[in-house]
């Protein structure tokens, strides 16, 4: 159980490391990295663990790093994870620290949840004699993108021994200096496909010679959207998008083929097959109408994340001890896809929600002009920092 001193302490700590943790942040910002691409990211993330005496691996899930505490005492382990992969967008925010790399930005926070972790693995290492069992603190690459980072941890034994995990989110559309949790389902799965509408090509004056793939994939488009209007309980988050459509190079020719690419979410499995069979049968019921071969692939991703009731409890207990109730909120479920998800099917696990919104902006994730509060670092060092003494002296039942 946490107390009035060890928060003191928590705070003190948090507060005396924050100038070195924002300066690491615009580092990391201004030389941001793609999936598996992390190289100097993972290098700084490894100097400072050893700079300040915590054990640590690199080339853990290609460019990973697994940093460990061991108190040295009988207990749990408790997994704490970030995230340090940056996005493919160019930075449009003219800040002095802006990125260096065009095409490339932490345009979702991801430089400030690697600053946080250092932050709290140098508060955790100073506070180790007051704790039992052992942390992990996994530093993970690509969470941006299909080819999953923490499953590239996991299968590298991320996850070996581990008893729960602890997760956190920088969010700007709540008020910095507040903290978000949601109970039971938070997020959602991410399914990606792809649908190659294969026709005959011809001359756009003699479209009766031709099967025509880009008139048959608007067809698909529409009435893929009424899977979800007309065919899935309303009650019940779910959505379809198409994010890609190829297909075509001149005015006057019918191509041979059109591409299309779109990813589905839900929040529940039984949904997840409802839709790619739904999927299936459209495609199917396309190809036999309008004289094409519709070519249907599903890559299954992330499942839904699930908080644990055990670890979420006892983490916004120790939050609300410390800084009250007025700054913990009960946010609304999202089909946003977290790979924060895969760990959660393996162990006890919960994701934070961390404010990160600056006071008189309407900031949003991925967006270009992305300029979080970076007062969201110290006060996830400190949250996390008392969510870990809480879940490492009073283990989760």
């Amino acid at each position: 159980m946490t107390s009035n001193h060890i928060g003191t302490r928590i705070e003190t700590a948090a507060e005396r490391i924050e100038p070195e943790l924002v300066a690491i942040r615009r580092d990391l910002h201004a030389h941001p990295e793609l999936a598996f691409e992390e190289v100097r990211t993972s290098r700084i993330v490894a100097e400072r663990l050893a700079a300040i005496g915590v054990e640590h691996r690199t080339g853990v899930g290609r460019t990973g790093v697994l940093g460990t505490i061991d108190t040295g005492r009988p207990g749990p382990t408790l997994l704490l994870r970030a995230d340090m992969d940056a996005l493919p967008i160019h930075e449009q925010t003219g800040l002095d620290y802006a990125s260096t790399s065009p095409g490339k930005m932490h345009a979702c926070g991801h430089d400030l949840h690697t600053a946080t972790l250092l932050g709290v693995a140098e508060v955790l290492a100073g506070l180790k004699p007051l704790l039992s069992g052992r942390i992990q603190l996994m530093f993970q690459p690509a969470e941006e993108v299909s080819d999953s980072g923490a499953a590239a941890m996991m299968k590298d034994g991320a996850l070996d021994g581990v008893d729960m995990a602890l997760g956190f989110h920088n969010y700007p559309n709540e008020p910095v200096g507040t903290f978000s949790f949601v109970p039971g389902v938070a997020g959602g799965s991410s399914d990606e496909f792809m649908i190659k509408v294969a026709g005959r090509s011809g001359h756009a004056a003699r479209p009766h010679l031709s099967s025509d793939p880009i008139v048959a994939a608007a067809t698909l488009v529409l009435q893929l959207q009424t899977i979800v209007s007309r065919e899935m309980d309303p009650m019940r988050p779910i959505v379809l998008t198409i994010g890609v459509i190829e297909g075509g190079l001149a005015p006057n020719i019918i191509p041979d083929s059109v591409r299309l690419v779109g990813t589905v979410r839900t929040h529940h499995e039984d949904d997840r097959r409802a839709m790619e069979a739904a999927i299936t049968r459209h495609c199917a019921g396309v190809s036999a109408s309008m004289r094409v071969e519709c070519r249907f692939e599903m890559d299954r991703g992330t499942p839904p994340l699930v908080s644990d009731a055990g670890v979420m409890d006892k983490t916004m207990k120790a939050i609300r001890e410390h800084y009250g109730d007025d700054v913990v909120l009960q946010s609304q479920p999202s089909l946003g896809a977290e790979d924060f998800a895969l760990i959660g099917e393996r162990v006890p696990a919960f994701q934070l929600g961390v404010g990160s919104g600056v006071p008189g902006r309407k900031d949003e994730l991925h967006n270009s002009d992305y300029q979080p509060d970076e007062r969201s670092i110290r006060n996830g060092v400190v949250a996390l920092s008392l969510a870990a003494v809480e879940l490492l002296t009073a283990p989760v039942a």
